[in-house]
């Protein structure tokens, strides 16, 4: 008898040269991740809605790069996977094994962009604004790839469009014993993805937030972010051990939601100062 729901079946690589090496749509959606916000902020300076001019706008883009992998990377060993790193240390140089924390990431780039500011003596809450504003294309991608991936699936449910997930079981267990779950990769895609770019574009282009509250737009974007990572953290498998009883992606996201209010706060206070 067929299972009752869709078997997960996509491959991870858009063009494989063996079992191992090829072209990953997981890369791919970092790539287009990147040239999508550096679009986004070729469109800011041509309308006049951003400081930073065209000609620096690659220089930016290299930092931002460094900032997510390196910050991804370490986030993803740090918060999720210490262990791990302890015993093996060069895992941290595989990244063609995955492993990638969104809240690594941010920290990444926040770091990225202090250095950048300091070097073009461009303030760092205005990019700061414009780089969360293109965030969320970032992650929507990455959220399908992870779904092409078939990792990071959902708890398991039979609702109607569940999918059962091979990887979720152990090797060689009959598709017929494998429960179907939550494709909660798509619905933080949807949620991370795509609902947090709309508000952030709604933000930038139909208010002055960006010019008259430094700050505020990405004070906005991480309490946003938070918000909608825990309500897709309700639907999704914990992969990681859990800490004070909730997940970790739900755990860290108040520490967001914190910063958040603290950068809402500070832009409110002191709408024109520089950080």
């Amino acid at each position: 008898m067929p299972p009752s729901h869709w078997v997960h079946d996509l491959s991870p690589f858009l063009i494989r040269f063996s079992d191992t090496f090829g072209i990953r749509y997981y890369g791919l959606a970092y790539v287009l991740g990147f040239f999508g916000a550096a679009w986004l902020m070729h469109l800011y300076a041509r309308r006049g809605r951003s400081q930073i001019r065209g000609e620096l706008i690659a220089d930016l883009m290299t930092y931002i790069v460094i900032g997510v992998l390196v910050g991804g990377r370490l986030g993803y060993f740090l918060l999720y996977q210490a262990d791990w790193l302890l015993s093996d240390p060069l895992a941290f140089f595989r990244v063609w094994e995955g492993g990638m924390a969104s809240h690594g990431g941010f920290v990444g780039v926040l770091a990225a962009a202090w250095w950048w500011s300091r070097k073009r003596g461009i303030a760092l809450l205005h990019i700061a604004d414009v780089v969360a504003s293109t965030t969320a294309l970032g992650l929507l991608l990455g959220r399908i790839a992870n779904f092409i991936n078939g990792e990071l699936w959902g708890k398991v449910s039979y609702f109607k469009y569940a999918v059962i997930f091979p990887q979720s079981a152990p090797p060689n267990t009959p598709v017929s014993l494998i429960e179907p779950r939550h494709a909660s990769q798509l619905y933080e895609a949807a949620l991370e993805g795509a609902v947090l770019l709309t508000l952030m574009q709604w933000r930038f282009w139909k208010t002055d937030v960006v010019r008259a509250q430094p700050g505020r737009l990405t004070g906005e974007f991480l309490i946003a972010y938070a918000i909608l990572r825990m309500i897709g953290e309700h639907f999704r498998e914990p992969d990681a051990s859990l800490l004070f009883g909730v997940s970790r992606g739900t755990f860290y996201s108040v520490f967001l939601i914190a910063a958040g209010v603290v950068l809402i706060a500070k832009a409110r206070s002191r709408p024109t100062a520089p950080l």
